[in-house]
């Protein structure tokens, strides 16, 4: 009986802050939040709004049993990303978002080998500076899709000559196959308004237009330049296509 009382005051809590998203592909996307979340960001404690979303394979609005199913699942099989909130996101006329994928390197360890740790900090500086925004951190996404091990191995070949375009694609994968469905659903979810995405590259402008989504601005992200990452970043802009920072702000140009 106990038991009971407990799961029902657990369900009481938490059903109001979880939403199903359902998706064209009869999948469902759970987004559970806001949830208050401090963070230092340069010395100064900042409160966003931290939202965060379950890609899973039922589709109900009985959440008492989604929960319950949780502690049995393998959860390592669902993609499990977060979005942090800025500021009043859905009703202020501009807001900017980043669409950050996940780096383990460079986001939790500081790795010099990429710019990924600067952009997650500076993203969420400009977000905060603005006054409204959200920061969307993608959980599948790490080494453009190729997944952490294989990263590393990746990293071993552009150790011996390789730039990260050729190591991607000698282990036997593209150069890029980010998704952004999910993001993008859950970006719909929160907001209908114009949006102005922080980003270099194209392939994310493209990904947020072809949903329909009203992008009314670009604001370009470089920095952090060094000699272990300078390769990288060249490799970005000649054989992946990012923006240089002297070629526009406005996607729609």
């Amino acid at each position: 009986m106990e038991h009971v009382k407990l799961k029902s005051k657990v369900y009481s809590i938490l059903k109001d802050r979880i939403q199903l998203i359902q998706t064209e592909q009869d999948r469902a996307i759970y987004l559970v939040g806001p949830i208050r979340l401090p963070v230092n960001l340069y010395e100064e404690t900042i409160e966003f709004k931290w939202y965060c979303w379950l890609d899973y394979d039922e589709v109900t609005e009985d959440y008492e049993r989604i929960i319950e199913k949780l502690s049995s699942s393998n959860l390592a099989e669902y993609q499990q990303s977060s979005v942090l909130v800025y500021g009043d996101f859905q009703n202020a006329d501009d807001a900017l978002i980043r669409m950050h994928s996940i780096c383990h390197t460079g986001d939790i360890f500081g790795s010099k080998r990429c710019d990924c740790g600067y952009q997650l900090k500076q993203s969420m500086k400009k977000i905060k500076d603005h006054g409204a925004g959200a920061l969307f951190y993608l959980a599948n996404h790490e080494g453009r899709g190729i997944g952490l091990f294989s990263k590393a191995m990746a990293y071993l070949l552009q150790e011996n000559g390789y730039d990260t375009v050729e190591a991607n694609e000698s282990l036997g994968f593209v150069n890029d196959s980010r998704n952004y469905d999910d993001a993008i659903q859950v970006l719909k979810t929160l907001r209908d308004k114009p949006v102005t995405l922080i980003t270099n590259n194209p392939k994310k402008l493209e990904a947020l237009e072809d949903a329909g989504l009203l992008v009314s601005d670009r604001v370009p992200l470089w920095g952090d330049i060094s000699e272990y990452n300078k390769k990288y970043l060249e490799t970005k802009i000649t054989k992946s296509g990012h923006m240089k920072e002297d070629e526009g702000t406005c996607c729609n140009d």
